[in-house]
């Protein structure tokens, strides 16, 4: 019954206007005996959805904004004064329908993500080529994509090239151009082309779809000052109640008793935070950040220190083996094809280097390693054809007793000198070889740490597993404040602790597994969209474009959020605050005082929505459009 009555309030809200200007048609022809029937009418109209409300909290134990309205108007019924039940209630109802409505524009992020899930694919099955639901889409299906049509499933493009519109994911509406091997994901539009793809990520498993999942989580999520408002609400109504009574043990006026009842009902207050949250993390999303909820954008905001990893955060991620050196007993060829076995099992940045290297000189004969075991942070160790092999960096050489001459040093130092990072490998317990590997920085990190730095953040700091040679050379160029090498997962997550206990509000921006634990232990979590599933759900920060230049507008949104989050409650306690007095001057009567309140809350809205247009600006600044 109670949802049937909620789902009518607009019936309701109607029903009430179009009582009231019957009302006041009958005043003009001085028909005053019916008109006290409309207007009371009116009032029952308006009161039920009301009352409904106030009975279910009252049921729960839970004071309400609705109890407080309903008593009052039952006082203004007492007393005679019908014109002023019948416009209270309507104009309860109107800022109810107003407020609705524009809490509805400002999650229509979500809308417009969930109206792009694409709902029919392509596939070809058995030499057919079939229409089937997307989410009936097998692994390693081949899906057929044409001009106008979203990509249904996250995979490789292994037929034709396109241009795609990936503003759904990240935000750019410029089209990007998309050949044979690129990966394309699922909710992605072809502006023009053709394309055949493999699907990887099927259903509720692809990005897009992952994206639309966190992105309720986080709406649903209430931020600090939300919560605290919740605890205020409770204290609140009985407080209001108990001040009414004394007005009128003040005054005797039970006019003016119930007219301080209805205007200090916290509206606006309430409304304000959840409003400018809401905002926030739709304007994000739109942008290709995603913020997982209100706290998240509280301790975004609050961060005066940003750390990052080095590989993939503030380099490209995307590592190039760039020479091979072997020793003794094993060719290039065979040293990489081996190397290449044992790292098909990990989806460390330097491993899969050098699996595309192997692939990239035709070796195709990957064999699946056998009793692998990953150290994270150093590299791992596996059985390939019978061989005991061990690739990672020369910690786990010697963890292993492998022995390292002092000519094999030296090489590794010069090259490392030269900015690249040296894999080393084993076979058999004797080193067999040294992999070099580049990984260039992002093009986009200088301008983003340096509008980070204009924003306000104090210090700059690099962590990573890599050696200090190449760490100093990354940690110059992008003018950073500290730089730490070689350390394991555990020493970064120790680090970023020391600085938490340093006073600082830390956070901590990665992508890979190894990052993990440090995402975690920071205040604030950052992922980059290109990670793995552990960094991306360990983060409260994604940047689903993984775009480094997508965080200092993630950091400038957090706080302009958490700014109009204030404003809004100085907007809410100023308006009660000036209308108690004004009602106990005598200046502020029931009807003008519920309209001023009821437009306090419209204008918390108005204002909370202006964050959906924030990013705008400067989104095309990440994105370097002048």
């Amino acid at each position: 019954m109670t949802r049937k009555i909620h789902a009518h309030k607009k019936v309701f809200l109607f029903l009430s206007a179009a009582l009231l200007l019957t009302a006041w048609l009958l005043h003009l022809a001085d028909l005053d005996v019916i008109r006290q029937g409309a207007l009371l009418t009116s009032t029952a109209a308006a009161s039920i959805p009301i009352v409904s409300r106030a009975l279910q909290a009252a049921r729960m134990k839970l004071p309400s904004i609705e109890l407080l309205v309903t008593i009052a108007v039952i006082g203004a019924l007492a007393i005679g004064e019908y014109l002023e039940s019948a416009v209270v209630t309507f104009l309860f109802l109107l800022g109810e329908y107003l407020e609705f409505r524009s809490l509805a524009k400002t999650r229509s992020a979500l809308q417009e993500l969930t109206d792009l899930t694409p709902l029919e694919a392509r596939v070809i099955r058995s030499g057919d080529i079939l229409t089937v639901p997307a989410e009936d889409i097998r692994l390693g299906e081949h899906v057929i994509v044409r001009s106008g049509e979203a990509v249904p499933a996250d995979g490789k493009i292994v037929s034709g090239q396109a241009e795609l519109i990936e503003a759904a994911l990240t935000g750019e509406s410029i089209p990007a151009f998309k050949k044979i091997g690129d990966l394309v994901y699922s909710g992605t539009l072809v502006d023009h082309g053709y394309l055949e793809v493999t699907a990887q990520q099927v259903g509720a498993d692809t990005r897009f779809a992952r994206m639309i999942e966190l992105v309720e989580e986080a709406q649903e999520s209430k931020s600090r000052a939300a919560k605290l408002l919740d605890r205020f609400a409770k204290v609140y109504t009985p407080a209001a109640v108990g001040l009414s009574i004394l007005v009128y043990a003040w005054t005797h006026d039970p006019h003016m008793a119930v007219t301080f009842l209805v205007v200090a009902c916290p509206g606006a207050l309430v409304i304000g935070a959840p409003a400018s949250g809401v905002a926030g993390i739709g304007s994000g999303a739109r942008r290709g950040v995603l913020i997982k909820g209100g706290d998240a954008m509280d301790r975004l905001a609050r961060t005066d220190t940003f750390v990052f990893d080095k590989t993939g955060t503030l380099t490209e991620g995307n590592p190039k083996v760039t020479d091979i050196k072997t020793f003794d007993f094993l060719n290039i060829r065979e040293l990489l094809r081996l190397a290449a076995c044992a790292e098909t099992a990990s989806e460390h940045h330097l491993g899969r280097a050098i699996v595309r290297e192997a692939l990239s000189q035709g070796i195709t004969d990957l064999t699946i390693p056998a009793d692998v075991r990953i150290f994270k942070g150093s590299g791992l160790r596996a059985v390939v054809d019978g061989r005991s092999l061990t690739v990672g960096s020369r910690e786990r050489m010697r963890a292993d007793r492998i022995v390292l001459s002092e000519s094999v040093l030296r090489h590794a130092d010069m090259r490392e000198r030269e900015g690249h990072t040296i894999a080393f490998a084993a076979v058999d317990g004797r080193l067999a070889g040294l992999f070099a590997i580049a990984d260039p920085i992002r093009a986009d990190a200088p301008e983003a740490l340096e509008r980070l730095r204009r924003s306000g953040i104090k210090t700059l700091i690099m962590l990573t597993g890599d050696n200090r040679h190449t760490a100093k050379r990354v940690a110059d160029q992008l003018g950073l404040d500290e730089y730490h090498a070689e350390l394991m997962p555990e020493d970064k997550a120790a680090f970023i602790e020391n600085l938490k206990a340093r006073g600082r509000s830390v956070a901590m921006a990665g992508d890979g597994i190894n990052d993990a634990p440090s995402i975690a232990a920071a205040n604030i979590g950052v992922a980059m969209g290109g990670g793995t599933g552990t960094a991306l759900e360990t983060a409260e920060i994604v940047l689903l474009a993984d775009r480094l230049a997508s965080l200092p507008f993630a950091y400038s949104l957090a706080r302009a959020t958490v700014r109009n989050i204030r404003q809004n409650l100085w907007i809410a306690v100023g308006t009660v605050l000036l209308l108690l007095i004004g009602i106990l001057a005598g200046s502020v009567h029931l009807a003008s005082g519920m309209l001023i309140h009821e437009a306090s809350v419209l204008l918390v809205i108005l204002n909370a929505a202006r964050l959906a247009r924030y990013g705008h600006r400067d989104n095309r600044a990440a994105q370097g459009v002048q």
